[in-house]
């Protein structure tokens, strides 16, 4: 009889403790199945239990001092102990209890941690971070004055794609260790509340200050969180710069609020990204205006894009001796539903910032394979230039959607020129200078577009595919009261001809320009003193040697 009990007693601290195994891998993933698990545990141990031969009074004793720690802890109690009378007369089921609380205490602090602090920096997460300000923000007094500080490392994303996610963890988790010891420097000037420092997501992070006494003091500490991050971070034997761009928004000035706190210093942070990056940058309500208006143009230019508001017009280039037309620029223009036609300078850099500028770009290459066609049927064979812009460029797919769209409009590569800029040509990688010169050997023309506005190589521009230099207006401006300036603008059409390529004047306002650039050996030239861009039939009447009556065929310039 004593073996027999034995074996239920070992049997039942048997069952109890793979349960508790078991329940330990539940909690970490469910607290209300954990806690059924833990019942139903404990009634297999319990019931095996009352098959061991204890008294009667003793068995109901245990087992109701059981039941009674079982409905507490489903109220969440886990930290109380087992009830003396389950550890006297059922010790194996108290002991496995015991454990399975503990099992459940350290289960739901493991999940109390992933959801309220940043698994690879140990800082508080976007959540965390706003419960902790939104504390401290309600205990403030009136006019109690408040820093929030919106960073953003500035090249990241550079790290993170170049050497690995594990090495950008690695990079966060240093970011967030020179963070901490940037508030803990200016932890003293803080009124009663400490630092408090988050990463919100990816490489953005927070830091909140309450009290700091003045604006120098604010000023001191932005320098100290750029010059923290601005100083080398050793990664796997390499030193790697990034820096760091912050938006500060400060209480009362900015917002009472949180919501008020962050929506300003994210709109200073992206300004100061905007404006040269590794800087700091206060909000203001002028700033936040250009924000929106930024916002307000980008959902209209998908409305423009969506809506085919786009159209081009036609700037004749034409040879500077005897006045016969070369080639014309396409240039686009948009049809504003409201404003009328507006000129690119109006959005092309907005196009630029968010990535719309690769579409408007497709869209001009359909239109001029179009054009070449169209003109082709009527016995015009007129060669047209289009800009392309950086982001074009970078795309993988341009070259072979330009192809592809000159194929189908069965238009010759001949008709077609390129213009690049002068900056974008001394930094293009070697595949895009393949590809330009492979577009050549097509029968492209390809010229480098504002030409006097970078620093450039004379090296690499003896390298590059190129038949023409287009002289940035900047150089023309002046040459015909200016000595200097001629001088100047005869050099770079010297070094376009020493180069075996065109020079090419744009930009040109007066026919007296026109007379200097042609006596100083400029070849072909382009401006409103010859013709302002014209819409397409105006173009063609224009070419013929008809000029058309009235204004209402012209694209307003």
């Amino acid at each position: 009889m004593t073996g027999a009990l034995l074996r239920h007693r070992r049997i039942a601290a048997a069952v109890a403790a793979v349960l508790a195994v078991v329940l330990a891998g539940i909690a970490a993933r469910d607290l209300g199945t954990a806690l059924v698990a833990l019942i139903f545990a404990a009634t297999c141990a319990v019931g095996l239990l009352l098959a061991s031969g204890r008294t009667a009074a003793a068995r109901r004793a245990a087992i109701n001092g059981a039941v009674q720690r079982l409905a507490v802890a489903a109220e969440g109690d886990l930290s109380s102990t087992v009830p003396a009378i389950t550890t006297a007369h059922a010790p194996e089921l108290a002991s496995a209890m015991a454990a399975l609380f503990e099992a459940q205490a350290t289960a739901l602090d493991t999940v109390s941690q992933l959801a309220m602090f940043d698994a690879v920096t140990g800082l508080p997460n976007r959540t965390s971070f706003r419960r902790s300000c939104e504390r401290v923000l309600a205990e403030m007094t009136e006019g109690q004055s408040a820093a929030l500080l919106f960073i953003d490392l500035d090249r990241f994303k550079l790290v993170n794609d170049t050497m690995g996610h594990a090495t950008g963890d690695l990079l966060l988790e240093m970011v967030a260790n020179r963070l901490r010891a940037v508030g803990e420097r200016f932890a003293s000037e803080c009124e009663r509340h400490s630092p408090l420092i988050g990463r919100l997501a990816g490489d953005e992070f927070t830091m909140f200050f309450v009290g700091l006494a003045d604006a120098a003091t604010v000023a001191r500490l932005c320098r100290s969180v750029l010059f923290a991050l601005a100083e080398p971070f050793c990664l796997h034997g390499s030193d790697v710069t990034i820096g760091a761009s912050i938006g500060i928004a400060m209480r009362p000035d900015h917002g009472e609020t949180l919501t008020e706190l962050m929506r300003a210093a994210d709109v200073a942070m992206y300004h100061a990204k905007a404006t040269g990056r590794g800087r700091a940058e206060y909000f203001s309500e002028a700033l936040a205006a250009g924000i929106a208006q930024g916002h307000q143009l980008e959902s209209e230019l998908r409305d423009a894009i969506r809506d085919d508001q786009f159209m081009l017009v036609f700037q004749p280039q034409v040879c500077a001796s005897d006045g016969t037309i070369v080639a014309a620029e396409a240039l686009v223009r948009w049809r504003h539903p409201r404003d009328g036609f507006r000129l690119p300078g109006s959005f092309i850099q907005r196009a630029e910032e968010t990535g719309l500028i690769v579409e408007i770009g497709e869209w001009v290459v359909r239109e001029v394979a179009a054009t070449i066609a169209r003109w082709g049927r009527i016995g015009i064979e007129q060669r047209l230039a289009i800009n392309v812009s950086p982001r074009q460029i970078d795309h993988v797919t341009f070259f072979e959607q330009l192809r592809a769209e000159m194929r189908a409009a069965n238009a010759p590569a001949r008709l077609l020129e390129l213009e690049i800029s002068e900056s974008l040509a001394m930094r293009c990688s070697e595949s895009v200078i393949d590809a330009i010169r492979q577009l050549r050997v097509d029968g492209a023309t390809i010229a480098i577009d504002d030409y006097g506005t970078a620093a450039s190589s004379l090296p690499r521009l003896r390298r590059l595919p190129i038949d023409r230099i287009k002289l940035d207006r900047s150089l023309i401006e002046h040459v015909v009261e200016d000595a200097q300036a001629r001088a100047v603008a005869q050099a770079v059409i010297g070094l376009a001809h020493g180069l075996g390529c065109e020079a090419v004047g744009e930009g040109i306002e007066t026919r007296a320009q026109a007379d200097v650039l042609r006596v100083i050996g400029c070849d072909v030239i382009q401006g409103y003193a010859i013709a302002e861009p014209m819409a397409e039939e105006a173009f063609i009447a224009w070419a013929r040697g008809v000029t058309p009556l009235g204004e209402d065929t012209r694209a307003s310039a």
